[in-house]
């Protein structure tokens, strides 16, 4: 007897591999899974600027894209805020902030965006950056403060978008554009309120370790990836070992070692940071 719906995910037609720079930009989800992909000592950056809800704020970085390998975004809410005292332009979504800095909500205008408007302003950044590769997600953390009917609103406006996205650009891209269903995971996967945490919104940390093996199933099932994500995993986990007897002689000894496997890991991984356990 089954008691889920399993997500059937295929595998992406490219990897992620240790040499990749990998961008993470989006709602604080992205950094859920930026800090999996961190403990496996992965070239990361996640949300350099703080944290990113919307398409419009996320598009107001894409220069950050040039940095990167592979660029996973994270559409949150296709809510957005427009600042009234700015001047105005034929396009409203030129005057979209990106926080509104607890200014006077009378200062503000809520809008919510439409699938052509997230289409027409993706597209060509995407087109702009074709030697990238992109993953787009939508967060399945409930934005519970624009109400529930509003919500969902909103993610399906996002899901519409990110599907129009990705068929778009896929069809010139060769698949370099995809979309990896977070979203669904959560709410028709696992479906259950003991898979979020006490807020009722976010997902648990059960949740989102389950997401990330989904995730790792999709683009980093290379098999020798997977080995140098066992043995640097190891690493990440002995470097953050906080002793009992930080003096003790057999704690100076694993300590040593655990420096000298990372000397050693650097010759094929030079990113990787200093270590002082």
């Amino acid at each position: 007897m089954q008691f889920t719906t399993p997500i059937d995910i295929p595998r992406s037609p490219w990897e992620i591999r240790y040499n990749d720079r990998i961008l993470f930009l989006g709602s604080c989800f992205s950094d859920h899974v930026a800090a999996h992909l961190q403990q496996y000592c992965f070239q990361v950056t996640a949300n350099p600027l703080g944290t990113l809800y919307n398409p419009v704020s996320i598009v107001h970085h894409s220069d950050l894209f040039g940095q990167a390998d592979v660029v996973l975004v994270t559409f949150g809410t296709a809510w957005v805020y427009i600042d009234n005292l700015l001047p105005a332009t034929d396009n409203p979504l030129d005057r979209v902030v990106d926080n509104c800095r607890k200014r006077p909500a009378a200062e503000f205008t809520r809008y919510r965006l439409s699938k052509e408007e997230i289409v027409s302003l993706w597209l060509p950044v995407l087109n702009r950056y074709a030697d990238k590769r992109f993953v787009f997600t939508v967060s399945p953390i409930r934005h519970i403060k624009d109400g529930l009917h509003e919500n969902q609103l909103s993610k399906a406006v996002l899901l519409s978008a990110v599907d129009e996205l990705v068929r778009r650009a896929s069809l010139e891209r060769k698949g370099r554009v995809n979309y990896f269903p977070a979203y669904e995971i959560l709410l028709d996967e696992l479906r259950d309120y003991r898979f979020y945490a006490a807020d009722m919104m976010h997902p648990s940390e059960v949740a989102v370790e389950y997401i990330f093996s989904r995730f790792a199933e999709t683009y980093l099932y290379d098999a020798g990836t997977q080995a140098d994500m066992r043995t640097l995993h190891r690493l990440y986990l002995d470097s953050h070992h906080r002793p009992l007897h930080p003096d003790s002689e057999e704690y100076k000894a694993f300590a040593k070692s655990v420096r000298s496997r990372r000397d050693e890991l650097r010759k094929r991984f030079p990113w990787l940071p200093d270590i002082n356990p």
